[in-house]
């Protein structure tokens, strides 16, 4: 069956998108901002973020992971995907679960969002305090399957 992301028309609609992405064995990690007026601020967060125009949920991270660190999207592998309740708004968000090989790191260019990236193991992001919650428990059900 093929879904349709973009809204109108009596198609589903979405806002953003987010993904976990493996690097090898280990997560690649944006500490967000730490500015007043932004969910989350200096929180440890995932790559992603809102939608532009029509573009569907694949389109959405793509850009997103282009602007905030350089990768294509195109060169991991998908994993799992899956909807959900947005976290901090009403809407809907799409999450992803995506590898690339061990290495891609070298590839990274951060871009003018966020503190800085790391890679960690995905039970350190698990048990991080300072991870955003939503995003915790979206890689858990991941985890869980």
């Amino acid at each position: 069956m093929t879904v349709s992301y973009s809204a109108g028309e009596g198609r589903e609609s979405f806002d953003g998108a987010k993904a976990a992405l493996f690097i090898g064995p280990r997560l690649l990690v944006i500490r967000r901002d730490d500015r007043p007026g932004i969910p989350h601020p200096g929180a440890l967060d995932f790559p992603g973020g809102g939608r532009e125009g029509r573009e569907t949920p694949e389109q959405t991270l793509a850009r997103e992971m282009r602007e905030e660190v350089g990768l294509e999207m195109g060169r991991a592998e998908m994993l799992w995907r899956r909807s959900f309740d947005g976290a901090t708004r009403p809407g809907r968000v799409w999450f992803f679960v995506l590898r690339m090989e061990a290495g891609a790191e070298a590839e990274i260019r951060f871009g003018d969002e966020g503190q800085g990236w790391a890679l960690m193991t995905p039970e350190a992001f698990l048990s991080a305090p300072d991870a955003i919650p939503a995003l915790q428990a979206r890689l858990g059900l991941w985890q869980a399957l």
